[in-house]
């Protein structure tokens, strides 16, 4: 019968080659790879404004002194019920504005005026177009645009990763990160990655947080659909390499030097 030194020094060599191997590498685990490596150039002029895009849903609405004459130039209210679909007629539902969706031209279709350029223009911008084609049915005429299908997806090593709607015109980088409870201890603040679709090409760039000068990327405010990536630090990576069944072995190996002992004696 083997003494229960025999046992020690195999365990521990066991042990050792459970906790030492399958080596995760970084490509194993990293998100979004290789676009590093990709042709699209960033242009340092691209403007940071946000801007409308095909597929956006815009709210519009028209108010003058007059409002009777302003009337045509706005959609219909819907009424959206509590638990029902649109245009039902129920108790407590609310009102709510139509949308307009920009189409893959980027045009909307607008009372009135009928087709109109939206794409690439910013809010105010489109509605110094709108105040001016309206004035010359209404006098004074104000126009309120809201671009609703604003959201951006913020993934990786964050507390709450997740997609976000965003009711404001402005979303900073910093801004989105606290929506997503703020990295976690294990994300790397030098190499945040912002991926962005721009005039049908995909775009991105590498943002370090720990440099001040990244208030001046034009990724450092973000536009609709935008993703955001957190990658994982060296301590992260090196520990996904450990065998997540080693405390399972553990307790095995265990079991099997106290069985080993109680043999013995």
């Amino acid at each position: 019968m083997q003494s229960p030194q025999f046992f020690r020094p195999v365990i521990t060599m066991f042990l050792i080659t459970i906790l030492t191997t399958s080596c995760v590498s970084r490509k194993e685990i990293v998100y979004f790879q290789g676009l590093e490596k990709a042709d699209e150039v960033l242009d340092e002029n691209i403007n940071t404004s946000l801007e409308i895009k095909p597929n956006d849903l815009l709210t519009i609405s028209v108010s003058a002194p007059e409002q009777e004459a302003a009337l045509p130039f706005n959609l219909p209210v819907i009424g959206v019920p509590q638990g029902g679909m649109q245009g039902e007629l129920t108790v407590g539902g609310r009102q709510q504005m139509q949308t307009y969706l920009v189409d893959s031209d980027g045009n909307i279709e607008f009372p009135v005026l009928g087709t109109v350029s939206v794409e690439g223009l910013s809010r105010q911008e489109l509605s110094g177009k709108l105040k001016e084609q309206i004035s010359e049915y209404v006098q004074d005429p104000i126009v309120n645009i809201r671009i609703v299908n604003f959201q951006v997806s913020v993934l990786g090593e964050v507390n709450r990763p997740g997609t976000f709607d965003v009711k404001d015109e402005y979303l900073s980088l910093p801004k989105a990160l606290g929506l997503a409870g703020d990295l976690s201890i294990y994300g790397r603040r030098d190499n945040v990655l912002v991926m962005r679709e721009e005039n049908d090409k995909k775009i991105h760039a590498y943002l370090d947080l720990t440099d001040p000068s990244v208030i001046n990327s034009p990724f450092y405010y973000l536009q609709q659909n935008d993703v955001l990536y957190v990658e994982p630090n060296g301590a992260q990576m090196q520990s996904a390499s450990y065998n997540r069944n080693a405390g399972v072995y553990i307790s095995i190996a265990s079991v099997l030097i106290s069985l080993a002992v109680l043999i013995t004696n």
